[in-house]
């Protein structure tokens, strides 16, 4: 009996032939889990039939024996109830710093997408910066992957998809703005500070973080993808999912059924001439930076986009596209040199365009087009030097305006001498404040406008405070010091 006794204490476990393998892992990396070594295992040793509790308990034993303490860091969640099949797909980012054969560190990027009901992920990496060109893509994979698109997709509040959430009315990049109304996507964007409401996916970043991406060797952007697709096969889709009590590759045979089909690829959105192409943000003075160097675009462009798509060519030249139609916008000769400005004369303002013919085009706006006319002709000829900028200050007011509020503004400014584009701007404000309290009712194309003194006798008999010039004059001679 004692013999029998002694030879069971001392029998052979199913994993001792991978002690000294698993012994180095935890060793190195204290904080791995048992669900990870299983996965290492399973990728070294493709046969391998083990259940994970086996390898919970044998490395329970082996954290005792070599006096290995696990490292941890939990975090809590407020549960939330499930989405019925098909409802829902949760988007998120994440990022991790991996080291070469070398020993040289790496930072990645990756975006990951889950099916809220069966737990079904597709990710994707990158070895810089995400664009959004780079989401939108990685979006058509993750619906090809998928088989089909959801109702709803979540996301958190990031750049490279919300400009702002504008109070509820959300404010889209234009390029994802595009693809939206392109793919008739339904959008859920989680409030800021919310986990809870997108916690499906903050788990599965960290589960790529965790089980995948800790402690692995990068070599090179293929390969790393390549292991990362097999590892979902292998590991993330496949293993018993902790909540659900089941297999996301199973269950999602049944939610592919209820996503809404693709109805046809969109090549159309990504030119095929461009494929390669990068974006770049336009600043306000209408260039981009490239290579340490500004290229221009031309005028408007920052009003009307907020990037563009850029591409080199063989021979030296960089193109520039507008990222919603693919249309060029822009060519340049790339320069070598730093610190330049590359700017086309097309892209100047046009001062061939005579004043006399500028003002026609803003007094074009007005009611009274013969009033208007002098009126700007007196701001001419108070500030000669920068009557163009005063032009297109309100050019700029006009094209925001209803033909109310221009008529009287233009009437208020003649009969009380105020001849610039600040002052008339600030009887424009004014008017639109005065209007904000007064006017009640909307105006009726077969009603006749009410004058204003008749709704606000203020508007007529507001005085502006002018300063004597000689006041000016005494104080900078000291009289008043």
């Amino acid at each position: 009996m004692s013999q029998w006794v002694e030879n069971t204490s001392t029998r052979k476990k199913k994993l001792d032939d991978y002690k000294k393998h698993i012994l180095s892992w935890i060793k190195e990396h204290p904080d791995m889990s048992a669900a990870q070594v299983l996965d290492w295992l399973q990728e070294k040793y493709s046969g391998l039939e083990v259940a994970e509790s086996t390898v919970r308990l044998y490395l329970r034993n082996l954290r005792i024996e070599y006096d290995i303490p696990k490292e941890s860091a939990p975090r809590s969640y407020e549960a939330v109830p499930e989405a019925p099949l098909g409802k829902q797909m949760q988007v998120d980012f994440g990022q991790t710093e991996q080291l070469t054969p070398e020993g040289k560190k790496v930072k990645l990027r990756f975006i990951a997408f889950v099916l809220a009901n069966s737990r079904y992920k597709y990710q994707e990496w990158l070895d810089r910066p995400f664009t959004t060109r780079d989401v939108i893509q990685s979006h058509e994979n993750a619906f090809r992957y998928f088989g089909g698109i959801p109702d709803e997709l979540v996301y958190d509040q990031d750049a490279l998809i919300l400009v702002s959430e504008n109070g509820g009315d959300l404010i889209l990049t234009q390029e994802f703005q595009a693809y939206k109304e392109e793919r008739e996507l339904n959008i859920y964007m989680c409030r800021k500070a919310d986990p809870e409401s997108k916690g499906k996916i903050e788990n599965v970043v960290k589960y790529i973080k965790q089980n995948f991406a800790k402690h692995r060797v990068y070599n090179g952007l293929s390969k790393w993808n390549e292991d990362a697709w097999k590892w979902l096969e292998r590991t993330g889709n496949y293993k018993i999912h902790n909540t659900t009590k089941k297999r996301p590759v199973e269950v999602f045979a049944f939610e592919k059924q209820h996503l809404r089909p693709i109805s046809s690829p969109i090549e159309n959105y990504f030119d095929s001439n461009n494929t390669s192409s990068i974006t770049r943000s336009v600043r306000k003075d209408n260039t981009i930076w490239y290579k340490s160097n500004r290229y221009s675009v031309p005028l408007g462009t920052f009003h009307q986009m907020k990037q563009v798509c850029i591409e080199t060519t063989k021979s030296n030249y960089l193109l520039m596209a507008d990222p919603r139609t693919g249309e060029l916008i822009a060519k340049h000769k790339i320069e070598h040199c730093k610190g330049k400005l590359i700017q086309d004369d097309k892209h100047k303002r046009d001062r061939t365009k005579g004043i006399d013919t500028y003002i026609d085009t803003v007094a074009s706006y007005f009611s009274h087009k013969d009033d208007a006319t002098r009126y700007l002709q007196t701001i001419r000829k108070h500030r000669s030097r920068y009557i163009r900028d005063q032009l297109q200050k309100i050019l700029e007011q006009l094209k925001l305006l209803d033909q109310y509020v221009i008529d009287v503004a233009l009437e208020e400014c003649m009969n009380k001498k105020l001849f610039s584009a600040t002052e008339f701007i600030d009887m424009v404000q004014y008017l639109n404040r005065q209007r904000g309290v007064t006017v009640t009712k909307e105006i009726k194309m077969n009603e006749a406008i009410e004058p204003i003194h008749s709704t606000s006798e203020s508007v007529l008999h507001t005085e502006i405070h002018k300063r004597d010039v000689q006041e000016y004059v005494s104080m900078l001679e000291g009289d008043n010091l």
